[in-house]
Formats: C-alpha cells, structure tokens, sequence
C-alpha cells in the first residue's frame, strides 16, 4: 500500500484589485505564488473572495492548497481594496436674496444629488458668499470627494437677488422764484436716503414752480 503523508507547499504572492460599482471579488489562482505538491495540487480554496467598500485597504487571506491524499497547507497572503471611482458630482442651480448686503450658502444648497460608490466624505463649493458686486448670476464650482480621494466637479449658476428697497429720506427746503419760477433737483430735497447695495438715481416730482 502506497500512501502520500506529504503536504503540498503552498506559496502566496499579495493583489492589489480595484472595486467595480462597490464590489470585487477574487479567485484562489490568483493568490498562488507558485505553490507545489510531491503528487500534484488537487484543489485551491481561499477564506475570502468577495469584497466591499467596507474592505478598502488591506486584507488577510487565508490561501489553502490540498493533494490528491487529503494532505493541505495554507498561507497568507495581503489583498489591498481600492476604491478608483470617483464620484457622480451633480449641480443644482439656485437662486439667494441678498439679506443686507450679502448672503451665504453651504455646499449641500448647490448639490443636486451626487453619489458614489463607497460614499462622499466631503462637499465644498468655490464661493460661498455673495455681496451687491455679484448681483445676477454667478457660476460656483461644487466638488464631492470620497474617502479615497476621488473627487468630480460640477458648475452650478447661483443667482443673486436684491429684494430690498431703498430708504428714501427727505428734508423740506425753501426756494425763492426767480422772476415768476423757480426749480429744484432732486438732491436738493434728499436727506440721506440709503440703500444696502447702493442707490442707482433719485427724482423729484414737481420740479418747477411758479407764482401758482
């Protein structure tokens, strides 16, 4: 009777593998280094073969190699998760009213529903806060990045409103005619009037006079 006590010698090598939409998965052939047996390999088998975006990084696999005579080994060899895919960034355009005379948004006012794969760590905008000098619309730059680093980019138009009135304040005034009339201007009868983003011109209404 012919028997084989001799265990194969199994042999691993370390993978790097990309995640495809979230997932990744591995065949034990790919984590053989080259392993060997007196009578031949029967089967390879391995711990683990799927993986997730909750495996980013570096991941023990247990490698098993066994003979025609039952007889195994293992080893261990390093899987490394990467994440590659940057995310989906999508924009949504809106529209701010100045309170005083500025207005602030955050990143999430300008998302319009970016997605990744293992998920977004981080939204930023390239401008946040708008003034009376960017009245009308104004192009903001809106990056996602995931935890890997990836990062897309997106433009959103933001358009900045001024809603708010002048204050008009007025001082009465004298006037002397000047033969049979006299006339004023509109600054004349301005006591101060104000405006958050400025005022753009002023009127009087009547601005001549006469004996009547």
């Amino acid at each position: 009777t012919i028997i084989d006590t001799t265990a194969p010698v199994a042999i691993c090598k370390n993978i790097t593998i990309p995640l495809t939409n979230g997932s990744a998965s591995i065949t034990a052939s790919e984590l053989d280094g080259g392993s060997s047996d007196n009578c031949g390999i029967a089967s390879r088998t391995i711990s683990k073969s799927s993986f997730t975006c909750a495996n980013l990084g570096a991941n023990n696999v247990t490698f098993t190699v066994t003979d025609a005579s039952g007889n195994s080994s293992s080893c261990t060899a390093t899987v490394t998760v990467l994440d590659i895919t940057a995310p989906t960034a999508v924009c949504r355009n809106i529209t701010i009213t100045l309170a005083g005379s500025s207005a602030s948004i955050t990143a999430a006012d300008v998302d319009g529903g970016s997605t990744d794969d293992c998920g977004i760590v981080s939204r930023t905008i390239s401008k946040s806060v708008f003034t009376c000098a960017n009245l009308g619309q104004n192009q903001d730059t809106f990056t996602a990045t995931d935890a890997s680093g990836n990062s897309s980019s997106c433009n959103a138009i933001v358009t900045v409103v001024d809603n708010i009135p002048p204050v008009a304040v007025c001082k009465n005034i004298t006037v002397a005619l000047s033969g049979a009339a006299a006339s004023i201007s509109a600054s004349q009868i301005d006591g101060g009037s104000t405006d958050n983003c400025g005022i753009a011109s002023i009127s009087v209404s009547p601005s001549s006079f006469n004996c009547y």
